[in-house]
């Protein structure tokens, strides 16, 4: 007989369900999710740092966990909310079932709900402070632990998730080029299509590194990764370092990193009233007319209309609400994108951006 389990929203809305995963108990963001695939990469992709995540798709777990699939060293959730947890893995790949890796990993999950209910009420309210428990604590108790509990706006999360030293991801034959990513949460992923399409070697810093210590590197490229949370903390400390990159080197950004180089060009962001968390985010070329599928993670964005100067040209926009997806900028080699090009399992019909990244490297070679 499973153990109950519940999950509290800040408004005092409650939901009971089975409790799934590590015995424990979390406070976080409480987002959703619409994939219908891709848990164990949402689990561990550090962009979703510190928030209690609730997957729409209503049977997760099915195909079981692989190392392989891991974005980063370990999950950043602070919790999982699912309407069932498969107990029957079916995949070849698997190394094990999601429900003794999540208590591997000590993250709280709560199945059993109605997820839907939790989604349309987000969607309604927006995002908001929630805490899981799946080991008994009261509610009385955990009312409280929630109610002393901050939350994410003006945290610098991308501090917390980034590398601390240096390190490298290469791939099979002699690079072409060398690209530097500034992380503030990278996904595996984009390292390594970074060091596929270059090829490239893929040097990883701080995200907290100096223009200096990143130029003194001598690279071809430099990638602004995405990362969890407020950008306006993390711009502090970084947006500095982009301006002084800016015209010296060719630079990309990717969600947190298109809001740092954003407020880098005098920019403002605000946050989401439920942010874009999905694979199926309808995003439109300005260029050419394309609409793309895309894979989203965030909960904050650049204002579209604090970007007026006339040597930045908005390239992509959200067909959801006209939210900005892109820039690119007209005097010096950078672009940036608000949702994942490296989206996996996901979309790929972004996938694109990295060649052009390449693209701008090469004419910048040639010049």
């Amino acid at each position: 007989m499973p153990k109950r389990a519940y999950l509290i929203l800040e408004d005092g809305r409650t939901f009971h369900g089975d409790a799934c995963g590590w015995a424990g108990i979390r406070t976080g963001e409480v987002v959703f999710n619409t994939s219908m695939t891709g848990y164990q990469e949402i689990l561990t992709d550090p962009s979703y740092a510190e928030q209690i995540v609730t997957m729409t798709v209503p049977h997760v777990g099915n195909y079981g966990v692989t190392e392989d699939d891991d974005e980063s060293r370990k999950p950043h959730v602070h919790g999982f909310v699912v309407r069932e947890m498969s107990r029957v893995v079916s995949n070849h790949r698997a190394d094990g079932d999601l429900d003794s890796w999540l208590a591997r990993h000590k993250v709280p999950c709560i199945s059993g709900v109605d997820t839907r209910a939790i989604t349309r009420h987000i969607r309604t309210v927006g995002a908001m402070k929630g805490i899981v428990v799946t080991n008994g604590t009261s509610e009385k108790e955990a009312r409280e632990r929630l109610d002393a509990y901050e939350g994410l706006t003006g945290i610098d999360l991308a501090g917390r998730v980034s590398c601390r030293r240096n390190y490298t991801v290469t791939t099979d034959g002699p690079p072409a080029f060398h690209v530097v990513v500034l992380d503030f949460g990278v996904k595996r992923n984009i390292t390594r299509l970074l060091a596929q399409r270059g090829p490239a070697r893929v040097t990883v810093v701080p995200g907290s590194s100096s223009a200096q210590e990143i130029l003194a590197l001598n690279p071809d490229g430099v990638m602004l990764s995405n990362g969890p949370g407020d950008p306006e903390p993390v711009a502090e400390y970084a947006a500095g370092t982009v301006r002084h990159l800016l015209g010296k080197v060719p630079v990309m950004g990717i969600c947190m990193g298109m809001q740092v180089l954003g407020i880098a060009l005098g920019g403002k962001t605000f946050k989401l009233k439920f942010g874009h968390r999905g694979g199926n985010q309808p995003v439109k070329n300005l260029k050419t007319g394309i609409v793309e599928i895309t894979a989203q993670n965030h909960g904050f964005a650049v204002d579209i209309d604090s970007i007026t100067r006339g040597d930045i040209e908005v390239t992509h926009v959200n067909l959801n609400d006209n939210t900005l997806e892109g820039f690119t900028c007209k005097d010096v080699p950078a672009f940036a994108v608000q949702y994942h090009p490296e989206a996996s399992p996901g979309p790929h019909d972004a996938a694109y951006l990295f060649d052009d990244f390449y693209k701008l490297i090469r004419e910048v070679r040639r010049a």
